[in-house]
């Protein structure tokens, strides 16, 4: 039998934007171990608006570059494949999600703290080691995890507030709360998000098993550990606010890989704050 939430869930998801084929040819090119600048240009050049954001990028306050960059080729190298890459699904994700207004949930908040995870997740995979390649892939799996939330505040907008008010009368993780109402949690709906926008399977298994690690592929449990600690750190320091005012501190006690990096991450926090205010300047240009 079909569930009469996840059927409206589906249909609101449908509706939902898809990413553009611009990011799409510049996710699928920039997993290419040979993706050199000039691949990126012929792609970003043949879109305006991305273009102009990468060019509003490198010449923003943050970089305080003597010289105006005009060349998007330039840009493009200064910046670096990575951002590049990071700045075009990121302006489209908040893009796609503009006008979506909660009294319970603010947007503002939310992707405040959605940065902090994605910062803090590429932080801990710094201090890990993790190769050069791999650690752009923690700072978007950070940004996008909580995505679920949203058409699910939107869609059931009372008995989300329900499930906000039992988290903090009852002192629990909000994802709990959302498993006793609905009988699923924003995990089960951030997937049903990443596979309209046809992300790769690590993303989507981060979307989806970010509150339960064990129930994922392996090949993925060290990334999905990755953003689950780094959420913890940002409700902790409480860097912005995704509604989990509780959060289940004993999923993240059995973290081999990670469990060391904790306080290499406490110790970093100035370099997060640093590249959060960096980061803040891709939803600027959304």
């Amino acid at each position: 039998m079909s569930d009469p939430h996840i059927d409206t869930l589906q249909r609101y998801i449908d509706k939902m934007p898809s990413l553009s084929t611009t990011v799409t040819k510049v996710l699928e090119v920039c997993n290419r171990q040979d993706v050199s600048p000039n691949d990126l240009n012929k792609i970003i050049a043949l879109d305006p608006v991305l273009a102009g954001n990468v060019l509003k990028l490198i010449n923003s306050a943050y970089y305080a570059l003597p010289n105006q960059i005009t060349s998007l080729t330039r840009a493009i190298i200064i910046l670096g494949i990575n951002t590049v890459k990071n700045l075009a699904l990121s302006t489209a994700v908040v893009g796609a999600l503009k006008g979506h207004k909660n009294p319970y949930l603010s947007m503002d908040k939310f992707w405040a703290h959605s940065l902090c995870v994605a910062v803090a997740a590429k932080e801990l995979a710094i201090a890990g080691k993790i190769p050069l390649a791999q650690r752009e892939e923690y700072f978007l799996a950070g940004l996008l995890h909580d995505l679920g939330k949203v058409p699910m505040v939107h869609c059931f907008e009372e008995q989300y507030a329900q499930c906000m008010q039992l988290a903090r009368t009852e002192s629990i993780d909000l994802h709990d709360a959302e498993q006793r109402i609905f009988g699923f949690d924003h995990g089960f709906c951030g997937a049903m998000i990443a596979e309209k926008w046809q992300l790769n399977e690590a993303l989507v298994s981060v979307m989806k098993y970010h509150h339960a690690a064990e129930k994922a592929d392996k090949d993925h449990r060290l990334l999905i550990s990755g953003v689950a600690i780094a959420d913890l750190y940002a409700n902790i320091f409480e860097i912005g606010s995704a509604g989990n005012l509780f959060p289940d501190s004993e999923q993240y006690q059995n973290i081999p890989q990670l469990s060391g990096l904790w306080s290499e991450l406490i110790q970093q926090n100035d370099a997060v704050q640093a590249s959060i205010e960096k980061a803040v300047i891709f939803l600027q240009l959304s």
